[in-house]
């Protein structure tokens, strides 16, 4: 029988051969060491057999992608192994207490797509309304272009355009009160 060290340094080598050459039969060989060890882990932390098993295999597939990651001078084989089991138990359980997502919650149900009909309407709406603005005196068209295509502040639309602020609100009245003549009822 061998000794702890010697089987430590023995298990650090080969996982040193998985991460270095992919070498099947050193990872073999860790599987058959490990495999029926972290089944029996995993069944102690309270998975059923089946559960076990496939949560064993996921860790020792995890062992052989992530063989370059272990570093023996932070822990033996043995403990990193079973870290990564414990810590896949955990996530399997973390799963299992996550309710699954109710598609009825009216969180989760989106707003219903608007009918053709409705983007009809809608791009006329668009249509009658550009015709309308290019109907408009220049200033009033620049002052409702600023104010609601570019979102601009009636106060920074004065100061962009060196007028008083009255003077930008009596344009913007003016202007939705011909477009809303010239659109219709639309608009109110």
């Amino acid at each position: 029988m061998m000794s702890v060290a010697v089987e430590g340094e023995a298990l650090a080598e080969l996982v040193r051969a998985v991460a270095e050459r992919q070498d099947q039969t050193a990872f073999v060989a860790l599987f058959e060491y490990f495999g029926p060890r972290v089944k029996g882990f995993l069944m102690r932390q309270g998975a059923i057999e089946s559960e076990a098993e496939d949560l064993a295999q996921d860790v020792m597939l995890t062992v052989w992608r992530k063989a370059a990651q272990f570093d023996p001078g932070k822990a033996a084989v043995s403990t990193w192994i079973f870290t990564i089991a414990r810590n896949r138990r955990i996530d399997v359980l973390r799963r299992e207490r996550r309710p699954e997502p109710d598609a009825e919650d009216p969180m989760l149900v989106g707003e219903p797509e608007p009918s053709a009909e409705a983007h009809m309407a809608t791009a006329q709406v668009q249509v009658r309304i550009r015709d309308a603005m290019a109907t408009l005196p220049p200033e009033q068209a620049e002052v409702l272009t600023l104010s609601f295509y570019e979102d601009i502040p009636h106060s920074e639309i004065a100061e962009r355009l060196g007028i008083p602020l009255g003077t930008v609100k009596s344009r913007l009245r003016l202007a939705f009160r011909k477009v809303r003549a010239l659109v219709g009822e639309e608009l109110a």
